[in-house]
């Protein structure tokens, strides 16, 4: 008899910026691709397989946003992640004949030489390179819920001014979507949990079922919902909300007291692109010569404290049993309390950045696979479902209207409007209405004039992307984010000059379409 009375929904965002640099191998950022495969996408797909050899049955759901679909499946961005690895791979081999005289430092150069080896092999030879078809096959089997995300992740709290750049980017979403898993997504990750009550009708009409929001986008919805984030609500459009879970979310999130900050575990920010003589890692860090993170970490976070120890996997695992203890133990008690007082099983939804699980948190993917195992295998209350399998079984689902809202700090739209940044918004608004323009001006264009509107909607849509404006406020990669808004605006106009003249430079067309190698299949004609 099924005893369960709730149950545990994690939902992980997998997103990067669409990064291509065919001109040139010097722009670092493109290395974020790379560190997100080895240190988040591969160690997940590992951990889900062991799973399913173990027969497990698990759920988890994540949102595999286009821009990302796009890197993963551009050949010469694979070729670059190989040559990635290969280097990798030298400088281990350099570590361990270094480090020999340590033995525990010689013994995690072992670590890391195994590591990006086993990685290099399971991508060229498991994968073929095709990252994409890991996933795909975890979701066929039913243990994985595949969901979309806006084209670029443009932030639709502000882009709402036009809601044809709304339309756009879910039409976008749910179009790459489908061409890569051959079905329509049920569910969307909007944009940074970025809600408006007007992208819903588009929601709605491209299919999609439910969203992702954040945790006041429900509790201010109206009217209040009964049962606060522990069941989902259906907007008067009918569109799905599932709310994150503000207990569940602060064990692994909280900067203070958050599973990631454990002492044992691998500090983040003590690197040997650092710590190491300058001319012996010269050629692993940047072009430039500045020193940047190689990935090759020996040392655990400790405490608070410059003097570091060294890392010991062991002891890093050790952590992770007693951290999925206590995650179990505090579900259990969450949804059995519920569940006195809810009469549908309540839901406790875990959405986080999948990059948090191994980039930033290196043991993040074995404290999922211990969790799932233990959720599996201990007697508790609760079990792991999909959005969508909840949405299946419980149909009956309260009517209220989410509120306006994001997951950015302070919970609505500051991180992207703010004095840093604003003065992006009316040159992508003025692109978005002169994109409109022009899908209006030209409806029926062929030959070089309907490539060239084409390749106009891929640089609004790339301009669009919030990753810039949240670099700019986070002041990280600042100069890069401005030159991207910079270069797809520019040539965005460039483009819809040359093309109400009927004067479109062929070379100038065919230089940014090898660059901005995204959306082969898009249609202008989604701006009419």
């Amino acid at each position: 008899m099924d005893q369960t009375k709730g149950y545990v929904s994690f939902v992980l965002h997998a997103h990067l910026p669409f990064i291509h640099h065919p001109e040139s191998e010097d722009y670092l950022e493109e290395e974020w691709l790379y560190e997100a495969i080895s240190e988040t996408y591969i160690p997940l797909l590992t951990n889900f397989q062991k799973l399913v050899d173990e027969k497990v049955d698990y759920r988890i759901t994540m949102s595999i946003t286009p821009p990302l679909l796009s890197m993963l499946d551009n050949k010469l961005l694979q070729n670059r992640y190989i040559k990635y690895l290969k280097k990798h791979i030298e400088l281990s081999k350099k570590e361990i004949e270094r480090t020999k005289y340590d033995e525990r430092l010689n013994k995690l150069s072992y670590y890391y030489f195994n590591r990006y080896s086993n990685d290099l092999h399971l991508f060229k030879d498991v994968y073929n390179c095709n990252l994409i078809e890991g996933f795909k096959h975890f979701q066929d089997i039913g243990v994985l819920e595949i969901i979309t995300c806006g084209a670029t992740h443009g932030y639709f709290p502000i882009l709402y001014v036009n809601e044809h750049t709304i339309r756009a980017q879910i039409a976008v979403g749910v179009q790459t979507y489908e061409k890569y898993f051959g079905k329509k997504p049920r569910g969307i990750w909007l944009p940074e949990c970025g809600y408006v009550p007007e992208a819903d009708k588009y929601l709605r009409e491209f299919g999609i079922e439910y969203i992702i929001t954040e945790t006041h986008g429900i509790l201010y919805a109206n009217p209040i919902p009964m049962y606060g984030t522990y069941a989902p609500i259906v907007s008067p459009n009918g569109v799905v909300a599932f709310g994150r879970d503000i207990e569940s979310s602060r064990q692994v999130w909280s900067s203070i007291n958050g599973y990631p900050g454990d002492y044992n575990y691998r500090e983040f920010y003590r690197d040997i692109g650092y710590d190491a003589d300058y001319e012996y890692i010269k050629p692993y860090i940047a072009h430039n010569g500045a020193r940047v993170h190689t990935g090759i970490k020996y040392y655990r976070i400790t405490g608070d404290t410059d003097n570091k120890d060294y890392y010991n996997p062991q002891w890093a695992m050790d952590s992770v049993y007693k951290q999925t203890g206590h995650f179990f133990d505090s579900r259990q008690k969450q949804i059995t309390e519920l569940a006195n007082y809810m009469d549908v099983p309540p839901i406790v939804l875990c959405p986080y950045d999948a990059e948090l699980y191994g980039h930033w948190w290196y043991e993040g993917p074995d404290w999922l696979y211990v969790l799932f195992k233990k959720i599996y295998y201990d007697k508790c209350d609760f079990k792991l479902i999909t959005p969508g399998e909840y949405i299946d079984r419980y149909p009956n689902i309260q009517e209220s209207t989410p509120c306006r809202s994001s997951w950015g700090a302070n919970g609505y739209s500051e991180v992207w409007l703010n004095p840093t940044n604003d003065y992006v918004h009316r040159h992508l608004h003025v692109a978005g209405d002169r994109m409109v323009e022009l899908a209006h001006l030209f409806p029926n264009a062929t030959g070089i004039i309907k490539k060239a509107l084409n390749q106009c909607a891929r640089e609004l849509l790339l301009a669009q992307s919030s990753d810039w404006l949240f670099i700019i406020t986070n002041g990280t990669m600042v100069d890069y984010a401005k030159k991207r808004i910079k270069d797809h605006i520019g040539r965005f106009t460039r483009l819809y000059e040359q093309i109400k003249q009927n004067a479109v430079d062929k070379e100038f067309l065919s230089d940014i379409s090898k660059k901005d190698k995204i959306f082969p299949d898009i249609d202008y004609m989604i701006y009419f």
